[in-house]
């Protein structure tokens, strides 16, 4: 059995994952690890480059993209390490953070799950730990009431702005661009639930563990530089599908059918809204190809009902 299993998921970002890759290899030099990356049907040469440079790694090549959630399950099943290091292709190790969770997590069996520090490429803090979302944060979240009103208090609590983001502790959930999860977890509570193709499949998950009463703990003496959004930014339209309509998911699943279909309906008339103002924008002359690409975008959207 391997110390750890890195799994990342791959999305036509072949160059930020050579980069991961290598940083990986780099930082874990010292211990017995696996790498298993699962691609989801790349156009850009992401399987040839890994097979190519990376013979060492596990190698899944799907023929359709069958999701970020799906994808990560592919390579639990097949995972032989202690811990699970989910890891996204569009980030960078920082040197001696894979040994620090390592011994962070043997030395605190009750913790379940860890997420490093997560920084932007100018190494300022990028949030990555969260309390459990209310409905009040799922309509403040949104970017038209976040800018409007951006230190409410329910904000102020979700993204846990009252706490340090230097101070290691325990929260809620955090971000799934790097999560360090010990096998007893998914053993326990199994894998991601693919009912969530991407987007609040960690924040479930990391609810499953403390429901079964592991701890997750926010573990800032490890960090990991994060590209944030590189695969989904390629698909504006998909991605916003995805993001609101796992939220919407989620509140069915934990706050009944009611509170998700009023949460549901509102994101309906916030994209219905964005695209009133866009096509006014369009008709006035102001940005025509970017009024338009938007306009195409909430549409698709709309279209889509968020289901």
């Amino acid at each position: 059995m391997s110390e750890i299993s890195f799994i990342l998921v791959s999305w036509n970002v072949r160059d930020l994952l050579r980069r991961a890759l290598a940083a990986l290899l780099a930082d874990s030099a010292d211990i017995k690890s696996e790498i298993i990356v699962v691609d989801n049907d790349s156009h850009d040469g992401t399987p040839e480059m890994v097979r190519a440079e990376f013979p060492n790694v596990r190698l899944i090549a799907n023929s359709e993209n069958v999701g970020f959630t799906r994808g990560n399950n592919q390579a639990l099943a097949l995972a032989r390490g202690r811990y699970f290091f989910f890891i996204n292709p569009d980030t960078e190790i920082v040197t001696g953070a894979t040994r620090a969770l390592l011994d962070f997590m043997d030395a605190n069996p009750r913790v379940g799950i860890a997420g490093p520090q997560l920084l932007n490429p100018d190494h300022s803090v990028q949030p990555s730990r969260r309390s459990f979302p209310t409905f009040a944060t799922a309509l403040f979240e949104t970017p038209r009431l976040s800018r409007s009103f951006p230190r409410n208090r329910w904000l102020t609590r979700y993204y846990l702005r009252d706490t340090r983001d230097d101070k290691r502790q325990d929260v809620d959930w955090i971000t799934g661009a790097a999560m360090f999860v010990r096998r007893e977890v998914y053993e326990q509570v199994g894998g991601l639930d693919e009912n969530f193709f991407m987007y609040s499949e960690e924040l479930d998950w990391c609810r499953r563990a403390k429901q079964a009463g592991w701890r997750v703990v926010y573990f800032p003496r490890a960090q990991v530089i994060h590209h944030e959004g590189k695969s989904s930014e390629q698909v504006i339209a998909a991605r916003d599908v995805y993001y609101y309509s796992s939220k919407v998911r989620y509140f069915r699943k934990y706050h009944g059918w009611l509170r998700s279909q009023l949460l549901r309906a509102f994101f309906l008339a916030m994209f219905a809204n964005q695209l009133v103002q866009e096509s006014g924008k369009w008709l006035l002359g102001h940005k025509r190809s970017l009024r338009a690409a938007r306009v195409k975008a909430y549409v698709q959207v709309l279209q889509s009902g968020l289901k």
